[in-house]
């Protein structure tokens, strides 16, 4: 395995074929690339599930202040607003890249583009590719690109295990293949793994991705800022199915009311109705589901037959489960869709670690603050896969490179989150308390500690607990029924894994409490 890899010395090595790792492989091109992902080129990745598009100010009556000013509404303090007006300005930009790289936006029959409505944005402003199927338009037309550019190679069915360091400073990776495991050196790497849906029982995202990213990151000493922060997706199709299927937002930007069992409009009278944010819309769903009661989308009248052709993905899920949504109700509920927090990095996706970049929703640039605005995600994604590689472009390229013998491959065991789900999705939830904050971080932490199979999930889990204990407030997705008030002042904490470690050992200290290790952290 070592001889066949020695081809790929010296390249920058990509981790992730979502949005961000596709875009970060185009741009440094023709620098050659090594793109390493878990599935097949595009497979199983959130940003190949998303519905919703991307948000970018283009409209006639629309500009990049109101989508900054949109944003950090959402954010609820907590948005790095220069790093944000940076992103959202470059929408323009980064709609034009993603046209040359073969990404087809819709567009009415005079040839301009298509904008659709989502929960918090004051315009009409996300760009949709085949409808509601946005994501997986993208991500194949970034793919063939891909494919199609002689100075990227990729290895298929390739999970990462481990960073490797010398002296703090990135050196290559432990990977494991068909093959078994093997090391591959590597001076420049990206990080673009995606989000942590995977942790909990109840989510829109592919079941394996357990913040793979974070964990590899944390333990090559990163430092991660704002894991409390996960956003619940209010309206995901409840039905047996694994992970659930998602029901857009643009399906209430486009009319569909919010109705409980007994054909309430529950949300009526709170501000933005259906259009709240996520955050408020899913603890309204909560709240609802807690009392014994059920929900639903009604679209009935807005779209009716209408449905299947504005939203034609969504409509096969909810045939699959025996609804038809121009004619019936669609019984929803939330679950978790996507992460706020990750690692820290830069405008420029460079983590604290020296060699290691960090894009899309492994990373935590402060776009998305306490509560991400609906659909800043894929442009986030774009933009930082982007702007890591145009990094990259820009450093010496006389780094020495190791070779790849003189690395050990110790026994990493494959990670399997099933022991951890259970702790994460009854104490992580939408509604957070001490007490259950307390026991996820004594049952998480000798998980943690092991080199077991559980023990990967348990260090993200642990971290989101951790975080989340120190966090005595409720701010954006972040909830609190013991401190149900927001703090005067907004405050971003960040914290490495030795950090988060140590903190969960003093928490189990009956002198201490999280309050005054809140002030202290």
């Amino acid at each position: 395995m070592s001889e066949g890899l020695s081809q790929y010395a010296g390249r920058t090595v990509i981790v992730g074929s979502g949005i961000a790792g596709l875009m970060a492989a185009l741009t440094l091109a023709p620098q050659p690339v090594l793109l390493l992902t878990r599935s097949t080129l595009g497979g199983e990745t959130s940003s190949a599930w998303a519905q919703g598009g991307i948000a970018a100010s283009l409209g006639a009556d629309d500009s990049a202040a109101l989508h900054l000013a949109d944003t950090l509404a959402a954010g609820d303090g907590l948005c790095d607003a220069d790093i944000a007006a940076d992103i959202i300005s470059a929408a323009p930009a980064l709609i034009e890249a993603l046209e040359r790289a073969g990404v087809r936006f819709d567009r009415d029959a005079q040839g301009k583009l298509l904008f659709g409505l989502e929960a918090a944005h004051s315009r009409r402003r996300i760009l949709h590719a085949e409808g509601d199927g946005s994501g997986a338009a993208i991500v194949k037309a970034l793919a063939a690109a891909v494919l199609n550019t002689p100075s990227i190679a990729v290895l298929e069915g390739t999970e990462v295990r481990r960073l490797l360091t010398d002296d703090g400073v990135v050196t290559g990776l432990i990977c494991a293949g068909q093959g078994g495991s093997f090391a591959l050196p590597a001076t420049n790497v990206i990080l673009a793994t995606g989000g942590l849906g995977g942790l909990y029982e109840a989510t829109t995202n592919p079941s394996g991705n357990y913040g793979q990213g974070i964990m590899l990151a944390a333990r090559a000493g990163a430092i991660l800022t704002d894991m409390e922060f996960v956003q619940f997706h209010p309206t995901a199709l409840s039905s047996p199915r694994r992970p659930l299927a998602l029901v857009s937002e643009a399906v209430r930007g486009e009319g569909a009311l919010l109705l409980n069992e007994n054909g309430e409009r529950f949300m009526a009278a709170v501000p933005g109705a259906e259009l709240a944010s996520r955050d408020i819309v899913a603890r309204a769903i909560d709240r609802e589901i807690l009392r014994g009661g059920k929900v639903f989308l009604d679209a009935r009248q807005a779209l009716g037959t209408g449905f299947s052709a504005r939203f034609p993905s969504i409509d096969l899920l909810c045939r699959e489960a025996g609804i038809d949504p121009a004619r019936e109700l669609v019984p929803v509920r939330p679950a978790v869709h996507y992460h706020m927090g990750g690692v820290a990095t830069d405008g420029n996706g460079r983590s604290s670690v020296p060699g290691l970049w960090v894009a899309g929703e492994t990373a935590c640039t402060g776009l998305h603050g306490a509560n991400r605005l609906a659909s800043n995600s894929l442009l986030e994604a774009a933009a930082m896969g982007m702007r890591a590689a145009v990094d990259i472009a820009a450093q010496p390229t006389s780094k020495p490179v190791t070779a790849v013998t003189s690395f050990a491959t110790p026994a990493l065991p494959a990670a399997d989150p099933a022991i951890v789900r259970p702790i994460v999705s009854r104490h992580l939830g939408i509604v957070r308390h001490e007490a259950g904050l307390a026991d996820a971080i004594h049952k998480l932490l000798p998980l943690a500690e092991q080199n077991a199979p559980a023990s990967d999930p348990a260090i993200v889990g642990l971290a989101i607990a951790v975080f989340a204990v120190l966090r005595t407030e409720s701010r954006g997705a972040h909830f609190r029924d013991d401190f149900q008030e927001k703090e005067t002042v907004a405050a971003r904490r960040r914290l490495r894994l030795s950090d988060v470690i140590a903190i969960a050992h003093d928490l189990s200290s009956p002198s201490l409490s999280s309050s005054s290790l809140a002030r202290s952290a």
